[in-house]
């Protein structure tokens, strides 16, 4: 189900909510560094024993040349930054999250999108940043259109139901 998450402006959902992480959501043009984003979610942290992390890359299927991901400046990085604020209030103890979307001309091997998310202990770690990763194919508005190699006309890509079904199990989780 689409836009299933809290409503905008719910107050469960507040920043200031004592001792829960609060995500760093960016979405731009270039590209960024796994490395160094997971050093700065981690810097001068000792509470950190897991870091859970997802890169998603732009393939080649059916002849792709290019991925152009459009989206509406403000729309966009509120709607991440929801998702992301849920998952922290869905798992307590992280300690950090980072949400970094791009956008533009993207060809194959690109990366797309960077998922981090930080515990004590790895559980919260990894079934935030699944969690995470599931929404955002759903929640995220983004437009995306193909271009291929060949010639054939540039596509507007369809939501998948595979993407819905993902983000549907977290429903009662």
């Amino acid at each position: 189900r689409r836009g299933g998450l809290l409503p905008p402006g719910d107050r469960r959902m507040s920043e200031a909510t004592p001792g829960r992480a609060v995500p760093t959501v960016r979405v731009q043009e270039a590209p960024f560094d796994l490395a160094a984003e997971a050093a700065a979610l981690t810097a001068g942290r000792v509470d950190v024993g897991g870091l859970a992390s997802f890169v998603g890359l732009c393939r080649a299927d059916d002849g792709l040349a290019a991925l152009v991901l459009e989206h509406y400046p403000g729309m966009t990085e509120r709607a991440i930054r929801r998702i992301a604020e849920e998952a922290c209030a869905r798992w307590p103890a992280l300690t950090g999250c980072t949400v970094v979307h791009r956008h533009g001309r993207l060809e194959p091997g690109a990366p797309i999108v960077l998922v981090l998310t930080a515990s004590s202990h790895r559980a919260a770690a990894l079934e935030s940043c699944a969690f995470l990763i599931d929404w955002l194919k759903t929640g995220a508005p983004f437009w995306k259109r193909e271009e291929f190699a060949d010639g054939r006309p540039a596509r507007w890509v369809e939501a998948r139901a595979e993407d819905d079904a993902a983000a549907a199990r977290w429903a009662d989780a």
